[in-house]
């Protein structure tokens, strides 16, 4: 699983024409899921998201999570975070989760992060969107499964 976190002022997806999904201040989350991702491995990442302190505190310093600063997620399938582009110059996506697999396990990630007591809002599977956003610091960073312990 690759989550790339971006600290925003704000953010939402649109899906033919509409907003489906709009947040303020908090995190856009592009997720990939790979075929061998469990509920583990999911559960695990929401876990490091949900406590993850980047947001300044009164000092100026990344020490604030989330929660402590009334943000909300903006949550967006991304398959193309398992890009590979080692031979020629068409990435292919072989690595990506299947869609059936992959699907259930984004929602079940969304899900994840509700229990959290996080507002979620999400994009649609599989849809062509539109993300919008303001990225602030700027800050982003990309976690991969793989490396968390």
């Amino acid at each position: 699983m690759r989550t790339v976190i971006q600290r925003v002022k704000h953010a939402s997806v649109t899906i033919d024409g509409v907003i489906n999904g709009k947040i303020e201040q908090g995190f856009l989350l592009l997720v990939g899921i790979k075929d061998d991702d469990t509920e583990a491995v999911v559960e695990k990442m929401a876990d490091k998201i949900a406590k993850m302190r980047i947001f300044d505190d009164e000092n100026g310093k990344m020490n604030l999570a989330l929660q402590q600063v009334g943000g909300a997620i903006l949550s967006i399938s991304q398959f193309t975070l398992f890009a590979n582009c080692k031979k020629g110059n068409r990435p292919s996506f072989d690595g990506a989760g299947k869609p059936e697999h992959a699907k259930a396990m984004y929602l079940y990630f969304n899900e994840v992060l509700r229990r959290y007591g996080l507002q979620v809002e999400e994009g649609i599977f599989a849809a062509d969107m539109k993300v919008e956003l303001l990225n602030d610091g700027p800050i982003t960073i990309c976690l991969d499964s793989e490396d968390l312990k």
